[in-house]
């Protein structure tokens, strides 16, 4: 999954502490690659760097790349792997990639992008190979790579958020699990044990005091809702308006007699049944997952996969 906070998070601490740095985008691939095109890179000066493009065979050669880079302060495509003048660089799966590589030189730039990405807001990169310009404006498509003369437009969605509905093991283990994944979240619980755990490992809970709508409930169209309830009374009304968002993704956990008793109530509370077709249930890609861990793996594969297939990235 193309995460692109930590990439630029990166770069703005670095020009904050003054160093150059310099963006790194994939902007082409031959054959297999184990990144898709609009990935990215991020070097500074200092020789650190974040991101990858392979499973280490070209990062130290990225590196190298970016420092002459900065010297020159003007950008440089170049390729790595099968028809490359770097004979001694080769990719695993036989592939070629180009990288395109940028040099930094406006410090508002990468601040812009957070700003952005931080506000869920569908941005676009607009990357020159021949001339020392970037820049980031919002966007209204997502997950794509075009190209225009010399500059290279690379359009980023918003990465999947998960809000995590229920109490039991199974909602830390989740919590615990996007945490390592890398993607924000948000649980909502009446256990306040869980609901303190969460706050304690530094993730954003909310103590769910009835089982009702809540006001501040509000789910994009890059959010998965997951329905972790043991008792099913809690999860009707927070369910129907769920279903009523822009989520993508809107998982249930029980069995399949559990979901004709779920779908029954939810019909009696007035669900669009337009709106219940959208929901995932039993959840997960691995069947009858009864262990929180595996339950857990199980929802986060399911959601990350849906994310894939819906904005290819």
């Amino acid at each position: 999954m193309n995460v692109i906070l930590p990439i630029f998070q990166f770069l703005k601490s670095k020009q904050d502490a003054g160093l150059q740095a310099v963006l790194v985008t994939l902007v082409a691939v031959t054959g297999a690659s184990t990144r898709n095109p609009g990935a990215h890179m991020a070097v500074a000066e200092d020789g650190s760097f974040a991101g990858s493009f392979s499973g280490g065979c070209v990062e130290t050669a990225v590196v190298a790349e970016a420092i002459e880079v900065m010297k020159l302060g003007r950008p440089r495509e170049v390729r790595f792997g099968a028809g490359s003048e770097y004979l001694d660089i080769r990719l695993p799966c036989g592939g070629g990639i180009d990288l395109l590589f940028n040099p930094l030189l406006d410090a508002s730039f990468a601040e812009n992008v957070l700003k952005l990405a931080l506000n869920r807001r569908p941005l676009s990169l607009a990357l020159d190979s021949a001339h020392a310009g970037v820049s980031c404006i919002p966007a209204d498509g997502e997950g794509a790579l075009s190209k225009e003369g010399s500059v290279v437009h690379v359009t980023h969605a918003p990465e999947p958020k998960l809000k995590i509905l229920g109490h039991g093991a199974s909602v830390l283990s989740l919590a615990k699990l996007t945490k390592a994944y890398g993607l924000r979240y948000e649980v909502f619980s009446p256990d306040k044990d869980i609901v303190e755990q969460i706050h304690g490992n530094g993730g954003a809970a909310t103590l769910l005091k009835t089982p009702a709508a809540m006001d501040q409930f509000e789910a994009d169209r890059w959010t998965a809702c997951i329905f972790y309830f043991h008792d099913h009374d809690w999860e009707a009304a927070l369910m129907k308006q769920a279903l009523q968002s822009d989520a993508y993704y809107i998982g249930a956990m029980g069995s399949m007699k559990t979901h004709q008793n779920r779908l029954k109530f939810l019909s009696e509370i007035g669900t669009d049944p337009n709106d219940v077709n959208k929901m995932v249930a039993p959840i997960g890609l691995i069947p009858s997952s009864r262990d929180p861990e595996t339950l857990a793996l199980s929802t986060l594969a399911q959601v990350v996969d849906g994310y894939h297939k819906l904005y290819g990235v």
